[in-house]
């Protein structure tokens, strides 16, 4: 080969990944768009899976609310409502019956919650001991929770209050002469609160659950100072408890004012003997779906909403000073 003549070389194929090493790498607004599209559709999954929630969050809870709102400032009954503005409102503070209610209510719940909670937290602490077929004593405690607001236990509750019932029968066994306990003004609504401790199943779970969080170094501290079953409990278990005291408390006292079948079943309806067992909540059905005055009705169920509301708001000012959480001072 002389100096004139020219190499020739041989020119390769062009292919694809000739493109992709050569190609730019993506622009930042190029990146950005991409991961817009990848949010924006993770955005849409979500709320494709949220979506059966959310409608009956709108259709069952949230457009009643506001339709009930309406409702208490009108005067409707049967399809036909007339706006009266705050009448409803102010027709509650001559209500003698719904003065009555209200009573009954607070009774039954500032009683019955504080004895449910303190059954609960006894046989929590007997089960925490490591008893054998504890699984089995765990479920058989349970069920009176899962039973007790039903319409069958009621029935079976005011069977056995009542005048020929076991309560009378294991009574007439010491010569004691028994009554209608459901048919008397005076023990119709223990009866009910009885009911409602006897339901313990539930806060129970949560407090052996809370029982076994404690560590046990506290209480092997505590023995070594001397302290005894009764000193431990008051100084270790009910300090580190209190948070799961408080949870039972708020949850309970809100269901307590909610409870509606018991007395319905046992007092037939009405709430007797003499309004005795009368509950807001018994009221309110007397009164939307018995007399139809579903716009006093709807007023009576705010004014629940904000008793709960109230009492709940209580339950977590008062909290601070008596809930003990692992990073207080």
């Amino acid at each position: 080969m002389t100096d004139n003549d020219v190499a020739v070389v041989p020119v390769r194929p062009r292919s694809p990944d000739d493109d992709l090493n050569t190609s730019k790498p993506p622009s930042a607004r190029t990146r950005r768009r991409t991961g817009n599209t990848i949010r924006s559709r993770e955005r849409w999954a979500a709320l494709s899976f949220m979506a059966p929630w959310l409608i009956g969050l709108a259709v069952i809870t949230i457009g009643p609310m506001v339709y009930s709102f309406y409702l208490s400032f009108t005067d409707y009954s049967l399809g036909y409502g007339e706006w009266t503005g705050m009448e409803n409102y102010r027709r509650m503070a001559d209500d003698s019956r719904l003065a009555q209610s209200v009573k009954v209510t607070a009774i039954y719940t500032f009683v019955s919650v504080p004895l449910q909670l303190a059954m609960a937290l006894l046989l929590a602490i007997v089960l925490d001991r490591g008893l054998r077929g504890m699984a089995f004593y765990r479920s058989v405690f349970y069920l009176p929770s899962l039973l007790g607001s039903s319409v069958a236990i009621a029935i079976m509750w005011r069977q056995i209050f009542g005048t020929e019932g076991l309560v009378n029968q294991f009574l007439a066994l010491f010569g004691i002469e028994g009554q209608g306990w459901v048919s008397s003004p005076d023990t119709a609504l223990g009866t009910l609160i009885i009911l409602h401790v006897w339901t313990f199943g539930s806060p129970m779970i949560i407090f052996l659950a809370g029982l076994r969080q404690i560590p046990t170094m506290y209480y092997e501290a505590a023995k070594v100072d001397g302290a005894g079953p009764l000193r431990r409990f008051r100084s270790v278990t009910l300090p580190l408890l209190t948070p799961i005291i408080f949870f039972n408390l708020v949850l309970q006292v809100i269901q307590s004012f909610q409870s509606f079948t018991q007395a319905f079943i046992v007092s037939g309806g009405k709430g007797g003997p003499a309004d005795s067992t009368l509950f807001l909540t018994l009221y309110l059905y007397d009164q939307g779906f018995t007399q139809f005055n579903m716009g006093y009705a709807s007023a009576i169920a705010w004014l629940l909403l904000a008793i709960i509301a109230i009492f709940t708001a209580l339950n977590f000012l008062m909290s601070k000073f008596w809930v003990f959480y692992g990073d207080n001072d």
